[in-house]
């Protein structure tokens, strides 16, 4: 997906983007704070221009696909049906031009296409109860860990919000690295502590059974400490928990990171980087912005602050968690699974109208609902949030709303067009506040954005890696 590499940007050049950010997104707020489940009783439809209106109508998923969502490859020309205004080409090429990349270089053919459940490029020790998504992630992100700890001479990983383990396990056990984990849960610690001592009898056994093929590998496990991080007590209660034997090393250099921490801990984690004089290296992977406090979480540095028109309601930020790869695959294949959206938006109708108080409840998944008749699933619906399901129910009306079913693709697709917008305001507030801090920070796509879709890692360091910052992409062949 083309876009912008941050690291390419200048100082100047990074804050120019958020201006112009800040000045886009207010412009379609219609569609970014909207709920697709409201399409019918909001009519979301009428809310676009009529133009766009008479271009999207009709549009199969496939070609939703190809003419909004993706960019042409080199010397390839994409086709549309009818002229499009100039307002909705607009809106597609911005969504491009002020986008970071999620697209990583060098990366060669999928690790998944011998066996779509066992990364071909991790070791079976670490593939062990860990989802594909997860392999893939921890390998990536594992072998960033690793080069730039070895750039910058860090003596300690310290993965905050660590689970059960799965990047501690293979940072440590894999990949030699000295390592703490600190995780809330005392659940996931056990589990994570249960976890380590397999791997390790695994991996013992390994080396009696073949000592000539088997490389020596460290038997050093992760540490695990049961520890919030408390944003309040910034530095402080980080290196609090750690260990006495790290604690006596002389000369301690820490490199934070965090796999998808939630919400305003990843925010925290870049806090700490900022102010603790020990922690010299970060790499960081943000997830679920809609969790994120504002004012608080975002917007972070003073630059974005200032901004007017800076402001990401929670409709936005939550949108900009979406896969848009991963639902253009599914566009591209059509398919009965695009229908669950209308059917939703179906039964938000009937809900409002048995009671007009209930906006929005949360449904319970249903299995396996763009199988069902719509009636079915608009009772089980009802069920779900606690209202009669035998309620009689207008069908005809229904029905003309699943006739619209591609109106309610194309919206919600819109949506999607604009979400690496937020995502990348987000993040460019993050580097943004770094920089202000002395640090230096780049943003890198480092995993395959079909399978992990919040894949931009945040790198810094306190002192300029310059060239070495391109040995930390982690090339395939």
């Amino acid at each position: 997906m083309p876009g912008l590499a941050a690291r390419n940007l200048s100082l100047g050049g990074r804050k120019q983007l958020a201006v112009d950010l800040t000045r886009v997104l207010p412009l379609y707020g219609f569609i970014l704070d909207a709920y697709i489940i409201e399409f019918f009783t909001d009519c979301l439809w009428e809310k676009l221009p009529s133009s766009w209106q008479e271009v999207l109508d009709g549009l199969t998923p496939p070609q939703i696909s190809t003419m909004l969502l993706e960019m042409p490859s080199a010397g390839e020309e994409i086709r549309y049906r009818s002229v499009w205004p100039l307002t909705l080409l607009a809106l597609k090429a911005t969504a491009r031009a002020l986008a970071f990349t999620r697209t990583p270089e060098c990366l060669g053919p999928s690790e998944f296409q011998e066996n779509p459940s066992q990364s071909s490029r991790l070791a079976a020790q670490f593939r062990k109860h860990v989802k594909p998504k997860k392999q893939h992630e921890i390998r990536r992100l594992g072998e960033l860990v690793k080069k730039l700890s070895d750039l910058t001479g860090c003596n300690q990983v310290v993965d905050v919000g660590s689970g059960q383990g799965h990047l501690t396990r293979f940072l440590a056990l894999g990949l030699g690295l000295s390592v703490t984990g600190i995780e809330m849960d005392r659940r996931l610690v056990e589990r994570a502590q249960h976890l380590d001592q397999e791997l390790l009898s695994t991996l013992k056994k390994e080396e009696r059974r073949k000592p000539r093929i088997i490389p020596a590998i460290s038997h050093r496990p992760p540490n695990h400490v049961v520890s919030w991080v408390d944003p309040a007590a910034l530095s402080q209660d980080l290196l609090s928990p750690l260990t006495s034997e790290a604690a006596q090393a002389p000369a301690r250099r820490l490199l934070l990171t965090g796999l998808h921490a939630c919400g305003d801990l990843s925010v925290t984690i870049l806090q700490h980087f900022a102010c603790c004089p020990e922690a010299v290296a970060l790499a960081s992977v943000g997830c679920c912005y809609m969790k994120l406090t504002t004012p608080g979480g975002y917007p972070l540095s003073r630059w974005v602050s200032g901004l007017q028109g800076h402001s990401l309601p929670y409709k936005f930020r939550e949108g900009a968690c979406h896969a848009l790869e991963e639902y253009a695959e599914r566009l591209r294949g059509g398919g009965p699974t695009l229908r669950t959206h209308c059917y939703r938006a179906a039964l938000e109708t009937v809900i409002r109208d048995a009671q007009p108080g209930l906006c929005r409840p949360g449904v319970q998944s249903i299995p396996r609902a763009h199988e069902l008749p719509l009636e079915e699933y608009i009772r089980r619906g009802l069920q779900r949030v606690g209202l009669d399901p035998g309620l009689p129910l207008d069908l005809a009306f229904l029905h003309s709303c699943m006739a619209q079913e591609h109106r309610v693709v194309a919206f919600f697709s819109l949506a999607l067009l604009l979400a690496p917008l937020v995502e990348t305001l987000i993040l460019l507030d993050r580097l943004l506040f770094l920089q202000e801090q002395g640090c230096h920070a780049e943003l890198l796509p480092v995993f395959r954005p079909e399978l992990s879709p919040r894949n931009l890692v945040l790198v810094a360091t306190k002192t300029p890696l310059g060239p070495a910052l391109s040995d930390l992409e982690i090339k395939e062949s």
